[in-house]
């Protein structure tokens, strides 16, 4: 890193890659390659790293254009359909989440992910700040899940589940697991967790040498999936959002541009 980069670096503000991808222009990682590919300007001068912070008085372009302020954190329920992968693009061409919703739609991502093979509540913002947030174990939200699975288990042995598990040396927080019904071959579970690790609730119930074929989210935190049809999207309402975080939502000091077309934070 050269003197200049180090100076950059550490000067007051937000990294130069989240306040691209809060304006809803690109992701982080994208605007990390769209700075490597000399796209951006700070203060008139090419930026050739992304690890720069950027202050109410830096002027940001991104090809020649200056960065819109970004928009008010908004959430929408998306009841997501099985058979879609949860990403902006797939390299194995699989028909992604965001390829399906609506275009009116701002760009947005997603609080969490579900398989490609699992269904139910999504919820998507155009805040990654709020995103991340609402992610972390932290924040305390539960996440509600029905489960159909093919094989035999008791409510005793389910019961373990609930200390948390080590298998193949993954360690998992504690999941309530309670049997909801026996039908046939296959066994109705629900599943309530805090922590969300990769395809968790089917690598626990695995263990217990259950093969889940069905796995449909039904809430997380506060919200709910509901009637909401599949492939549906629903935007939560701002009052509703406000009260079920407890604070008016925010990610960040917001920005504004100045005349001048410079890209300023807001004062507050």
């Amino acid at each position: 890193m050269t003197e200049q980069d180090t100076d950059q670096s550490v000067r007051k503000g937000e990294r130069i890659a989240k306040v691209m991808a809060r304006a809803g222009l690109c992701s982080r990682r994208d605007a990390e390659r769209w700075i490597e590919a000399g796209r951006v300007r700070l203060n008139g001068e090419v930026l050739r790293s992304a690890a720069v912070n950027v202050g109410e008085d830096d002027e940001v372009l991104v090809d020649g254009e200056p960065l819109r302020a970004p928009d008010a954190p908004r959430m929408w329920r998306y009841h997501k359909p099985a058979g879609l992968i949860t990403s902006h693009k797939d390299p194995r061409g699989r028909p992604t989440v965001f390829e399906q919703l609506p275009k009116n739609l701002p760009r947005v991502i997603s609080v969490g992910r579900l398989d490609f093979n699992s269904e139910g509540l999504l919820l998507l913002t155009n805040d990654g700040g709020l995103a991340r947030r609402l992610e972390l174990p932290a924040t305390g939200w539960l996440r509600r899940y029905r489960v159909r699975a093919h094989g035999r288990v008791t409510p005793q042995e389910l019961e373990r589940a609930g200390k948390g598990l080590t298998i193949e040396g993954v360690r998992y927080g504690g999941i309530d697991l309670a049997v909801e019904r026996q039908q046939g071959a296959n066994i109705w579970i629900t599943a309530a967790l805090r922590e969300g690790k990769n395809r968790e609730v089917r690598h626990v119930l695995a263990h217990f040498g259950l093969e889940v074929n069905r796995l449909i989210r039904v809430s997380y935190g506060p919200f709910q999936l509901g009637e909401l049809a599949r492939g549906e999207v629903e935007e939560i309402p701002r009052r509703v959002l406000r009260d079920q975080l407890g604070e008016k939502p925010k990610s960040g000091t917001a920005r504004k541009k100045k005349p001048s077309n410079a890209h300023r934070r807001r004062k507050t």
